[in-house]
Protein backbone atom coordinates (compact mmCIF):
# COMPACT_ATOMS: atom_id res chain seq x y z
CA UNK A 1 0.00 0.00 0.00
CA UNK A 2 1.38 3.36 -0.91
CA UNK A 3 0.98 5.93 1.83
CA UNK A 4 2.34 8.88 -0.36
CA UNK A 5 -0.66 9.53 -3.23
CA UNK A 6 -1.43 12.79 -4.86
CA UNK A 7 -4.06 14.21 -3.14
CA UNK A 8 -4.97 16.04 -6.63
CA UNK A 9 -6.12 12.60 -7.33
CA UNK A 10 -9.34 12.51 -5.69
CA UNK A 11 -12.18 12.96 -7.95
CA UNK A 12 -15.77 14.91 -6.10
CA UNK A 13 -19.61 14.52 -7.82
CA UNK A 14 -22.61 15.08 -6.26
CA UNK A 15 -25.06 12.56 -5.35
CA UNK A 16 -28.78 12.53 -4.88
CA UNK A 17 -29.44 10.33 -1.53
CA UNK A 18 -32.80 9.88 -0.17
CA UNK A 19 -33.69 13.82 -0.82
CA UNK A 20 -30.40 15.41 0.06
CA UNK A 21 -27.30 16.32 -2.08
CA UNK A 22 -24.35 14.33 -0.79
CA UNK A 23 -20.36 14.94 -1.69
CA UNK A 24 -18.75 12.06 -3.06
CA UNK A 25 -15.01 12.09 -4.08
CA UNK A 26 -13.05 9.07 -5.59
CA UNK A 27 -9.92 7.88 -5.59
CA UNK A 28 -7.63 4.94 -6.83
CA UNK A 29 -7.82 2.42 -9.74
CA UNK A 30 -11.37 2.65 -11.42
CA UNK A 31 -11.01 -1.08 -12.53
CA UNK A 32 -10.24 -1.87 -9.13
CA UNK A 33 -12.74 -3.40 -6.64
CA UNK A 34 -14.74 -0.65 -5.03
CA UNK A 35 -14.60 0.30 -1.70
CA UNK A 36 -16.99 3.12 0.26
CA UNK A 37 -15.91 4.46 3.55
CA UNK A 38 -18.42 6.08 5.97
CA UNK A 39 -17.90 8.73 8.63
CA UNK A 40 -19.23 9.67 11.56
CA UNK A 41 -20.13 11.67 14.25
CA UNK A 42 -18.72 14.34 14.56
CA UNK A 43 -16.58 14.38 11.13
CA UNK A 44 -16.69 14.52 8.04
CA UNK A 45 -15.05 12.16 4.95
CA UNK A 46 -11.75 13.44 5.92
CA UNK A 47 -11.77 11.50 9.17
CA UNK A 48 -10.85 8.39 6.54
CA UNK A 49 -8.54 10.36 4.35
CA UNK A 50 -5.40 8.49 5.91
CA UNK A 51 -6.86 5.72 6.03
CA UNK A 52 -8.38 5.92 2.01
CA UNK A 53 -5.30 7.25 1.12
CA UNK A 54 -3.60 3.65 1.79
CA UNK A 55 -5.98 1.68 -0.09
CA UNK A 56 -6.37 3.74 -3.22
CA UNK A 57 -3.30 1.89 -4.47
CA UNK A 58 -5.24 -1.00 -4.30
CA UNK A 59 -8.67 -0.59 -4.31
CA UNK A 60 -11.21 2.44 -6.01
CA UNK A 61 -11.95 4.38 -2.80
CA UNK A 62 -14.93 6.37 -2.39
CA UNK A 63 -15.82 8.91 0.73
CA UNK A 64 -18.74 11.10 1.07
CA UNK A 65 -19.60 13.64 3.40
CA UNK A 66 -22.94 11.84 5.42
CA UNK A 67 -26.08 14.15 4.85
CA UNK A 68 -25.90 17.13 6.97
CA UNK A 69 -22.32 17.14 7.25
CA UNK A 70 -19.15 18.69 5.77
CA UNK A 71 -20.32 19.86 2.30
CA UNK A 72 -23.39 17.81 2.27
CA UNK A 73 -25.22 20.65 4.55
CA UNK A 74 -29.16 20.14 5.32
CA UNK A 75 -31.80 21.77 7.13
CA UNK A 76 -33.51 18.57 7.43
CA UNK A 77 -35.74 17.82 10.87
CA UNK A 78 -34.27 15.07 12.93
CA UNK A 79 -37.03 12.87 12.06
CA UNK A 80 -35.10 12.90 8.20
CA UNK A 81 -31.53 11.49 10.42
CA UNK A 82 -33.52 7.98 11.10
CA UNK A 83 -31.74 5.02 9.90
CA UNK A 84 -33.62 4.00 7.37
CA UNK A 85 -33.16 7.56 5.46
CA UNK A 86 -29.46 7.12 6.35
CA UNK A 87 -29.45 3.80 5.21
CA UNK A 88 -30.79 4.79 2.00
CA UNK A 89 -28.50 7.48 1.45
CA UNK A 90 -25.73 4.39 1.68
CA UNK A 91 -27.69 2.85 -1.00
CA UNK A 92 -27.70 5.95 -3.24
CA UNK A 93 -24.04 5.88 -3.22
CA UNK A 94 -23.59 2.47 -3.99
CA UNK A 95 -25.94 2.77 -6.92
CA UNK A 96 -23.56 5.49 -8.21
CA UNK A 97 -20.70 3.69 -7.82
CA UNK A 98 -21.04 0.47 -9.79
CA UNK A 99 -24.68 0.05 -10.24
CA UNK A 100 -23.95 -3.70 -11.40
CA UNK A 101 -21.88 -5.37 -8.44
CA UNK A 102 -21.82 -5.41 -4.94
CA UNK A 103 -19.51 -2.99 -3.65
CA UNK A 104 -17.51 -3.65 -0.12
CA UNK A 105 -18.28 -0.90 2.77
CA UNK A 106 -16.19 0.02 6.01
CA UNK A 107 -17.90 2.50 8.27
CA UNK A 108 -16.55 4.20 11.91
CA UNK A 109 -19.13 5.25 14.48
CA UNK A 110 -22.28 6.61 13.03
CA UNK A 111 -21.12 5.75 9.74
CA UNK A 112 -21.11 1.96 11.18
CA UNK A 113 -24.66 2.15 12.85
CA UNK A 114 -25.97 2.95 9.75
CA UNK A 115 -23.98 0.87 7.31
CA UNK A 116 -25.38 -2.04 9.69
CA UNK A 117 -28.85 -0.63 8.82
CA UNK A 118 -28.30 -1.03 5.16
CA UNK A 119 -26.32 -4.31 5.36
CA UNK A 120 -29.59 -6.01 7.76
CA UNK A 121 -32.00 -4.81 4.76
CA UNK A 122 -33.41 -7.57 2.27
CA UNK A 123 -31.33 -8.09 -0.52
CA UNK A 124 -27.91 -6.11 1.22
CA UNK A 125 -25.87 -9.22 -0.84
CA UNK A 126 -26.79 -8.11 -3.99
CA UNK A 127 -25.31 -4.05 -3.30
CA UNK A 128 -22.87 -4.94 -0.62
CA UNK A 129 -19.78 -7.32 -0.90
CA UNK A 130 -18.44 -7.23 3.03
CA UNK A 131 -18.62 -4.96 6.06
CA UNK A 132 -16.38 -3.59 8.10
CA UNK A 133 -17.79 -2.20 11.37
CA UNK A 134 -15.39 0.02 13.37
CA UNK A 135 -16.70 1.51 16.80
CA UNK A 136 -20.43 1.36 15.72
CA UNK A 137 -22.67 -1.44 16.84
CA UNK A 138 -25.97 -2.49 15.28
CA UNK A 139 -28.63 -0.77 17.42
CA UNK A 140 -31.42 -3.51 17.08
CA UNK A 141 -28.77 -5.96 17.90
CA UNK A 142 -27.76 -4.27 21.05
CA UNK A 143 -31.00 -3.58 21.90
CA UNK A 144 -32.14 -7.67 21.49
CA UNK A 145 -29.15 -8.49 23.83
CA UNK A 146 -30.21 -5.73 26.57
CA UNK A 147 -33.90 -6.65 26.37
CA UNK A 148 -32.44 -10.83 26.58
CA UNK A 149 -29.94 -10.04 29.68
CA UNK A 150 -32.39 -8.44 31.43
CA UNK A 151 -34.90 -11.20 31.27
CA UNK A 152 -32.47 -14.03 31.56
CA UNK A 153 -29.60 -12.03 34.24
CA UNK A 154 -26.47 -13.60 34.74
CA UNK A 155 -23.70 -11.65 36.64
CA UNK A 156 -21.46 -12.04 33.45
CA UNK A 157 -24.61 -10.41 31.25
CA UNK A 158 -25.06 -7.79 33.94
CA UNK A 159 -21.35 -6.81 33.78
CA UNK A 160 -21.65 -6.32 30.29
CA UNK A 161 -24.26 -4.08 30.02
CA UNK A 162 -23.86 -2.23 32.86
CA UNK A 163 -20.34 -1.77 31.33
CA UNK A 164 -21.92 -0.48 28.01
CA UNK A 165 -24.56 1.45 30.18
CA UNK A 166 -21.42 3.50 31.57
CA UNK A 167 -19.46 4.05 28.34
CA UNK A 168 -22.82 5.16 26.70
CA UNK A 169 -23.53 7.71 29.61
CA UNK A 170 -23.00 10.77 27.84
CA UNK A 171 -25.85 10.31 24.49
CA UNK A 172 -28.27 11.85 27.34
CA UNK A 173 -26.31 15.13 27.18
CA UNK A 174 -26.11 15.77 23.17
CA UNK A 175 -30.02 14.41 22.69
CA UNK A 176 -30.83 17.07 25.61
CA UNK A 177 -32.04 21.12 24.40
CA UNK A 178 -28.40 22.14 26.16
CA UNK A 179 -26.12 20.20 23.92
CA UNK A 180 -26.63 22.83 20.64
CA UNK A 181 -25.44 26.01 22.53
CA UNK A 182 -22.61 24.00 24.84
CA UNK A 183 -21.22 22.86 21.53
CA UNK A 184 -21.78 26.43 19.54
CA UNK A 185 -19.10 27.90 21.97
CA UNK A 186 -16.12 25.18 20.53
CA UNK A 187 -17.62 27.17 16.87
CA UNK A 188 -17.66 22.96 15.30
CA UNK A 189 -20.10 23.35 12.49
CA UNK A 190 -20.00 19.21 12.16
CA UNK A 191 -20.61 18.36 15.83
CA UNK A 192 -24.26 20.94 16.36
CA UNK A 193 -25.32 19.26 12.72
CA UNK A 194 -24.80 15.94 13.34
CA UNK A 195 -26.55 15.92 17.12
CA UNK A 196 -29.62 15.35 14.92
CA UNK A 197 -27.87 11.75 14.26
CA UNK A 198 -28.47 11.29 18.08
CA UNK A 199 -32.02 13.29 18.24
CA UNK A 200 -33.29 10.62 15.36
CA UNK A 201 -32.82 7.79 16.35
CA UNK A 202 -31.92 7.86 19.82
CA UNK A 203 -35.24 8.68 22.64
CA UNK A 204 -37.28 8.19 20.13
CA UNK A 205 -40.79 6.03 20.80
CA UNK A 206 -39.89 3.13 22.52
CA UNK A 207 -40.22 0.51 19.95
CA UNK A 208 -38.50 -3.44 20.50
CA UNK A 209 -35.85 -4.14 18.43
CA UNK A 210 -35.83 -5.42 14.72
CA UNK A 211 -35.19 -8.81 13.86
CA UNK A 212 -31.68 -7.80 11.26
CA UNK A 213 -30.24 -10.58 10.09
CA UNK A 214 -27.16 -10.35 7.44
CA UNK A 215 -25.56 -12.56 4.92
CA UNK A 216 -23.05 -10.07 4.04
CA UNK A 217 -19.47 -10.79 5.24
CA UNK A 218 -19.10 -8.92 8.06
CA UNK A 219 -15.51 -7.17 9.92
CA UNK A 220 -15.65 -5.70 13.38
CA UNK A 221 -12.12 -4.25 13.90
CA UNK A 222 -12.54 -4.07 18.18
CA UNK A 223 -10.40 -1.51 19.23
CA UNK A 224 -9.82 -2.17 22.77
CA UNK A 225 -8.82 1.30 24.04
CA UNK A 226 -12.34 2.51 22.37
CA UNK A 227 -13.63 3.98 25.94
CA UNK A 228 -17.59 4.31 23.93
CA UNK A 229 -18.05 0.94 22.65
CA UNK A 230 -17.38 -2.26 24.72
CA UNK A 231 -17.05 -6.09 23.62
CA UNK A 232 -20.50 -6.94 24.59
CA UNK A 233 -22.40 -4.41 22.39
CA UNK A 234 -20.00 -6.29 19.45
CA UNK A 235 -20.88 -9.91 20.46
CA UNK A 236 -24.41 -8.86 20.30
CA UNK A 237 -24.14 -9.43 16.48
CA UNK A 238 -23.48 -12.90 16.60
CA UNK A 239 -26.57 -14.42 16.60
CA UNK A 240 -27.88 -12.18 13.67
CA UNK A 241 -25.17 -13.31 11.28
CA UNK A 242 -24.19 -15.59 8.93
CA UNK A 243 -20.53 -14.59 8.40
CA UNK A 244 -18.78 -12.99 10.95
CA UNK A 245 -15.64 -12.27 12.31
CA UNK A 246 -13.99 -10.07 15.20
CA UNK A 247 -10.05 -8.73 14.93
CA UNK A 248 -8.49 -7.28 17.68
CA UNK A 249 -6.32 -3.67 17.84
CA UNK A 250 -4.89 -2.01 20.68
CA UNK A 251 -6.16 1.07 20.11
CA UNK A 252 -8.66 4.00 20.82
CA UNK A 253 -11.18 5.46 18.80
CA UNK A 254 -9.81 7.43 16.50
CA UNK A 255 -7.80 4.84 15.09
CA UNK A 256 -8.52 6.11 11.64
CA UNK A 257 -6.12 8.96 12.30
CA UNK A 258 -3.68 7.74 14.54
CA UNK A 259 -2.73 3.88 13.52
CA UNK A 260 -4.43 4.26 9.78
CA UNK A 261 -1.60 1.52 8.86
CA UNK A 262 -2.99 -0.70 10.89
CA UNK A 263 -6.96 -0.10 9.55
CA UNK A 264 -6.12 -0.02 6.16
CA UNK A 265 -4.24 -3.54 6.88
CA UNK A 266 -7.30 -5.27 7.91
CA UNK A 267 -9.83 -3.48 5.81
CA UNK A 268 -8.03 -4.32 2.53
CA UNK A 269 -7.56 -7.76 4.29
CA UNK A 270 -11.19 -8.64 4.77
CA UNK A 271 -11.84 -6.87 1.43
CA UNK A 272 -9.05 -9.37 -0.20
CA UNK A 273 -10.47 -12.49 1.14
CA UNK A 274 -14.07 -11.67 0.35
CA UNK A 275 -12.86 -11.15 -3.71
CA UNK A 276 -10.92 -14.26 -3.37
CA UNK A 277 -13.70 -15.99 -2.62
CA UNK A 278 -16.14 -14.45 -5.49
CA UNK A 279 -17.27 -16.36 -8.60
CA UNK A 280 -15.59 -15.00 -11.11
CA UNK A 281 -18.70 -14.10 -13.28
CA UNK A 282 -19.12 -11.53 -10.60
CA UNK A 283 -16.01 -9.99 -10.21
Amino acid sequence: MDPRPDPGAWRRRTVRGDGVDLAVLEAGDPEAPALVLVHGWPDTHRVWLPVAQRLAADLRVVVYDTRGQGLSPTDAPDSAFALPHLAADLMAVLDDVDPAHPVHVAGHDWGSVQAWEAVCEPGATDRIASFTSISGPNLDHVGAWARSTLRHPTPAGVAGLLGQAVSSSYVPFLVSPLAPAVLRVLGHRDMVSGLRYYRGNVGRPARGPRPRRTSVPVLQLALDRDPAIREAALVASEPWCDDLRRHHLPLGHWALRTDPDAVAEAVLGHVSAVEARRPATDA
